[in-house]
């Protein structure tokens, strides 16, 4: 059998925090891979020619032009919970397992920082911070805000992640809490005090809107011009879990029209992007670099994933976090 080789794509954090890449050297040859954020199938194909696990990040895609290119990969490991940036469903017609990180890992650290971006777009601490530094403290009277535990918080989406903060919403502020998933048990929702509603009340009651919901073909754009005009006058708009789950230009309209009172967001659609993004027009909205899971813990669990996902594949035990088991696994020839 030929020495394994192993590439980590356009993952800078992966080892920073962890002895995972030494860990990883100890199974084989690895490789610290950067490839544009939209590399064709084609390309990604040719440069991991010769690799057999790779290491993914959010980006590039591997789509079928990827897997019908390259024959050498025979596990994608996602350094992060997300699948959307992988065709599940050529990699099995393709022979590729896929895993991805269990959710426990980045629990606390997203909710977390949902939280924080609530309190951050509630409270307009950003802007206060930046009035300071411009000399203008006496402005103060322009950042009078809203105590979290006074709104009503919609949370849509309510795996690990979503319930546990709405967990942290109910248990810690006080607030109420709407909740929509509709494939979690009504009873799941209620076991952590929230209220159980559907998207049409979520989006018409809540003062404050929490995505933490999976992108799929049906939720693209979930929150477009339509489900915006729904909404309350002044609602907040929080986001740590897909970009594409909203419009741009649906939230940027609703911001000049002053619809949407602020937006705090982790993932902007078309990630990464620069200085000249329509939404950083708006004083009232504040962008994290798709930051959320960036803590120390959760870095290092993520690694330590990675690592085991691999040594389990290799010895032929069962992979946590697995989601493609392919009926034909490729060999590592």
């Amino acid at each position: 059998m030929r020495r394994i080789r192993i590439a980590i794509v356009n993952s800078k954090s992966f080892g920073e925090y962890s002895s995972a890449v030494e860990e990883l050297r100890r199974i084989g040859d690895v490789s610290r891979i950067s490839v544009r954020s939209d590399a064709s199938g084609g390309e990604l194909a040719s440069r991991l020619d010769g690799f057999h696990f790779v290491i993914a990040s959010v980006t590039p895609y591997y789509g079928r032009e990827f897997f019908e290119g390259n024959k050498s990969v025979v596990m994608i490991v996602r350094h992060g919970v997300g699948l959307d940036n992988v065709d599940l469903e050529a990699a099995e017609e393709h022979g590729v397992a896929v895993a991805r990180v269990p959710g426990r890992i980045e629990r606390e650290a997203v909710a977390e920082h949902a939280i924080t971006l609530m309190l951050l777009a509630l409270r307009k601490t950003y802007q206060a911070i930046e009035a300071v530094r411009r000399g203008g403290w006496r402005a103060r009277s322009r950042f009078v805000g809203w105590e979290l535990g006074s709104r009503v918080v919609g949370v849509i989406g309510f795996g690990n992640i979503g319930s546990r903060v709405a967990e942290i919403l109910v248990r810690g502020f006080g607030s109420k809490v709407l909740a929509y998933d509709p494939y979690v048990p009504e009873e799941r929702i209620k076991s952590v005090g929230a209220i159980p509603a559907d998207l049409e009340e979520l989006l018409a009651s809540s003062d404050v809107i929490s995505l933490h919901a999976k992108l799929t073909k049906e939720n693209y754009h979930m929150l477009d011009e339509q489900a915006f005009r729904r909404m309350k006058d002044g609602v907040i708009i929080v986001n740590t879990s897909r970009g594409e789950l909203i419009s741009v230009q649906a939230l940027a309209k609703a911001l000049a029209e002053g619809k949407v009172s602020a937006a705090a967001l982790d993932v902007v659609e078309g990630e990464p992007i620069d200085e000249s993004h329509p939404l950083l027009e708006f004083e009232n909205v504040i962008i994290t670099p798709h930051i959320a899971a960036y803590t120390r813990e959760a870095l290092r669990g993520m690694d330590e994933f990675a690592v085991r996902a691999i040594t389990a594949y290799l010895e032929g035990e069962p992979v946590e976090g697995l989601v493609v088991a392919p009926t034909k696994p490729r060999k590592i020839l």
